[in-house]
């Protein structure tokens, strides 16, 4: 493998350590892919994340084949048909976080409660109808709930989150499980108050904004300073 591939391995396996480090995961419940050639690579079934190495990382090309002698994640099919069907997407996160997982056992999707639903790519965050793990019929319900999302919620599963790169699916994974603990919070208080969609399509269209490079964005733009760096949108913005 080159240097370059040998990274990407390196940094699947670091996103593997943060979603435990971070609370979003438990043990080797998640999964995590980025785009490599004309697949991904992917993370094995059944290895801990402590004991990866950049060799276990698992190359599926185009057609679904892994690399001879290795067993990729047994979600690969629902990874491999996102990036297929999305080119924007570079990287899939799929955890089990515990309040975005209490929401799919009941089949809610999570409404514009805050504003940061925006960053999911729309006012609401779908739950997928439940499907037996690691079959094409939970991939093609993922893929329907993903229609102009970034993320999504698996019944009775847990959750799925896209990025352009690894750091970006990883972020929103933390956001979407951040979304479903004010929700259920906010539910225990009474009737939420929902945002209207064009109160979400305007939070849009600036989370794109500050996505950019930072030379690009202005205050002017957004109505409030970008963050430095350019790439994670914090919360408070």
């Amino acid at each position: 493998m080159n240097r370059k591939e040998k990274t990407l391995r390196r940094e699947i396996i670091d996103t593997c350590l943060r979603m435990n480090r971070e609370g979003i995961n438990q043990g080797t419940s998640g999964n995590v892919s980025a785009r490599w050639n004309d697949g991904m690579l992917i993370t094995p079934s059944g290895v801990p994340y402590e004991d990866l190495r950049a060799r276990n990382i698992v190359f599926v090309d185009g057609n679904g084949t892994p690399a001879s002698g290795q067993r990729p994640s047994s979600e690969w099919r629902f990874h491999l048909a996102i990036l297929q069907a999305r080119p924007e997407v570079g990287a899939v996160v799929h955890t089990h976080s515990v309040h975005a997982t209490a929401l799919s056992i009941r089949g809610m999707e999570i409404p514009a409660v805050h504003y940061m639903v925006a960053a999911a790519g729309g006012p609401t965050i779908r739950c997928a109808p439940y499907a037996t793990f690691g079959t094409r019929e939970l991939s093609d319900r993922a893929l329907q709930a993903l229609t102009d999302r970034r993320a999504c919620l698996l019944a009775n599963h847990g959750l799925i989150a896209t990025g352009p790169d690894l750091s970006r699916a990883l972020w929103l994974a933390g956001e979407v499980e951040t979304l479903a603990r004010q929700y259920i919070l906010s539910l225990s208080l009474g009737e939420p108050k929902i945002l209207p969609d064009d109160e979400v399509a305007r939070v849009a269209q600036r989370l794109e904004i500050l996505h950019r490079a930072p030379e690009a964005t202005t205050r002017d733009e957004t109505g409030f300073d970008p963050p430095a760096g350019g790439k994670d949108t914090a919360r408070h913005v």
